[in-house]
């Protein structure tokens, strides 16, 4: 109890993610997974700091402790001196997490429990299916308008894409009375998508390496029961990937290159998508199964970018994963027949430079462009940067 009143009393609350307030805290079994390096602990400890509950405990699942007890045993003892909150954090790392959890959710109703994850992990197909019993959320990485807030102390509230797209003249108009987007927003580019940037980039860059490698080197054998020979694999797809973004896959090539067979190589992508670490996209309307290699490859964010090429990306694919980073956490993203993305069947956007038109999708209904160096947009233009308020 001890170490855990210590860990939750220590963490700062001075800035919470996205994710806290959308949180329906009124389940008694909540799942919160997302890629490493995120926050999830933080997030975690902050809902013991701010918890109504009496009694709340945090526990790591790779803590020697249960080397000798078991996760069911420990709630047990909890509920019994009246504890009401489990915090229970990477529960990957706990053999027979699911079946345990059941049993403490359907043995102690008085007990909420809050678990995190790798955002590999799918608690609808572990060992006990938990779909019925647990509320799930995903945490993703930072939001350029979230980097604002932990970094230089600016906030401005969460504006919904409809929104952007029927009034982003008013928006930026009245948010540019009081800030100019370009002072940071290719600093975000750069540096943004994990909260733990501390004014040192090459630091920076450097702990998202050691992040990627962690994810492959312990998240995937753990969850996945992927052998080693096969996460060298793995890395060296994604490093191939990453020098080659936005890719559109030659199964063959990489097949060759890799030393994997179709199955295994499209299986391995769509792994790294799941690890946040590739975003991956079909074509509209095409049907999606785990034979089907995606359409177009991307890395998850504009600093996976950085960190893993050691170059300066080209400036088109940097405007194109930081389009899809943002939008694709609450929307639906595809490849339109033209232009280039669809977003939630409803609208095609194209992203380019100041000097972009509307050639390509000027016939299409709900079309529009989002702009890089721009600070307003005016009809279907709309600046780049705004898309990064979504969340």
């Amino acid at each position: 109890m001890g170490k855990s009143q210590k860990k939750i009393q220590s963490v700062p609350l001075a800035f919470y993610r996205y994710l806290y307030n959308r949180i329906n805290y009124n389940q008694r079994l909540i799942s919160i997974r997302g890629a490493r390096g995120t926050g999830k602990t933080t997030l975690l400890l902050q809902l013991g700091a701010t918890s109504s509950k009496e009694r709340v405990l945090y526990v790591a699942l790779d803590d020697l402790f249960f080397t000798e007890n078991s996760l069911y045993s420990l709630a047990e003892h909890f509920s019994k001196i009246g504890g009401t909150l489990l915090l229970l954090d990477e529960v990957h790392k706990y053999p027979n997490w699911s079946r345990e959890i059941k049993l403490i959710y359907d043995d102690f109703p008085d007990l909420q429990v809050v678990f995190t994850s790798s955002s590999v992990l799918d608690i609808y197909r572990g060992e006990s299916d938990l779909s019925r019993r647990a509320s799930s959320y995903i945490l993703h990485e930072m939001s350029f308008r979230e980097y604002l807030e932990l970094h230089h102390g600016i906030s401005f509230p969460p504006v919904s894409l409809d929104n952007i797209v029927k009034n982003h003249e008013e928006i930026s108009a009245e948010m540019l009375t009081n800030f100019k987007p370009f002072m940071y927003f290719k600093d975000y580019l750069k540096h943004g998508s994990y909260p733990y940037y501390e004014g040192d980039e090459s630091d920076y860059y450097q702990k998202v390496l050691n992040t990627v490698n962690l994810v492959l080197d312990i998240d995937l054998p753990a969850i996945q029961n992927i052998d080693y020979e096969h996460i060298a694999k793995f890395k060296r797809l994604l490093y191939l990937l990453a020098k080659n973004v936005p890719y559109t896959p030659n199964v063959k090539k990489l097949s060759e290159k890799i030393n994997l067979n179709r199955n295994a190589l499209v299986k391995a992508i769509q792994l790294l998508d799941k690890a946040e670490l590739l975003h991956i996209m079909y074509k509209q309307n095409r049907s999606i199964s785990s034979l089907n290699k995606p359409d177009k490859i991307w890395l998850n964010n504009t600093s996976l970018n950085y960190a893993i090429s050691g170059k300066i990306p080209e400036a088109g694919n940097l405007r194109e994963t930081f389009f899809i980073s943002q939008l694709s956490i609450n929307h639906h993203v595809s490849l339109p027949l033209k232009g280039d993305f669809r977003v939630d069947e409803q609208y095609v956007f194209e992203v380019g430079g100041e000097n972009k038109t509307l050639k390509q999708v000027r016939e299409i209904p709900n079309a529009f462009l989002a702009k890089d160096n721009i600070e307003a947009g005016a009809l279907r233009s709309i600046p780049l940067w705004l898309f990064g308020f979504l969340y």
